[in-house]
């Protein structure tokens, strides 16, 4: 999606506001004991409440309104009869639709008390967001996000899954342009043009390089097994630089 117009990009505004507050809700309700379809229907009820639709369900029939997964799962993990424990590491992924308009966001949590080591790793899986959003500009390549995630995660010995990809998003969940690489990709050669729309979602890992199924049509885990955490933002390219549509305030 190209944004065009000041109604598209309030509507863009909307929804991705809406996504970041019910992601911030969530992570704020997370406490050892809850499960995570007890958490996934605080998000729903946010979403809901304001007449936005849990984009998974809606595209994809996904058993859930949100993405909860847990320690070994790093993406897609369905809501359900798990317990979050102390010392768990829980990625929660946001995503919804309002009035024809997708935002997507996600982050993951340490849920206290934790280790040294993961605490680190959710720090810098921020940082490696950061990094790559920092490289967002009209006219720049595409290429730079990935190489500069690239370069921060080999600077810091942590690893990249390299086949979840960010993404296009806008008037739909996944749209052009389509697995924008979040680790260096030598035949990345789109530029980035004003007004387009997508999602920046590294995966920083401690030593996992790639996604694989598990046992349901959906959860994700690393391969090697590692701990993973995830970061995302949707924003639209402007000269200035990158135009956040998922912030909660």
């Amino acid at each position: 999606m190209i944004v065009s117009s000041e109604d598209e990009l309030n509507g863009l505004r909307e929804i991705g506001r809406l996504c970041a507050v019910a992601l911030k809700t969530m992570g704020a309700a997370l406490e050892p004991g809850i499960t995570t379809r007890e958490l996934d229907m605080i998000g729903r009820k946010i979403l809901e409440d304001a007449g936005a639709r849990s984009a998974p369900e809606l595209c994809y029939q996904f058993p859930g309104a949100t993405c909860i997964s847990v320690n070994e799962e790093i993406a897609h993990g369905i809501p359900g009869d798990r317990i979050v424990k102390a010392g768990d590491l829980v990625n929660i992924d946001v995503s919804a639709e309002k009035g024809g308009f997708f935002g997507d966001t996600g982050a993951s949590f340490a849920v206290p008390p934790v280790t040294s080591k993961t605490e680190r790793l959710c720090r810098d899986g921020k940082r490696a967001l950061w990094v790559g959003l920092n490289q967002v500009r009209t006219g720049q390549p595409l290429a730079n996000i990935g190489n500069a995630i690239g370069t921060f995660a080999k600077k810091n010995r942590y690893t990249l899954i390299t086949n979840l990809a960010s993404h296009g998003v806008g008037r739909s969940l996944h749209e052009e342009p389509t697995e924008v690489a979040t680790w260096p990709d030598p035949d990345e050669t789109r530029i980035m043009e004003e007004g387009l729309v997508f999602t920046v979602e590294p995966f920083l890992s401690l030593g996992g390089h790639w996604a694989e199924d598990g046992d349901d049509a959906w959860t994700l885990y690393s391969e090697p097994k590692a701990p993973t955490v995830q970061f995302e933002h949707t924003l639209v390219v402007t000269r200035n630089g990158p135009l956040i549509l998922t912030l909660a305030d």
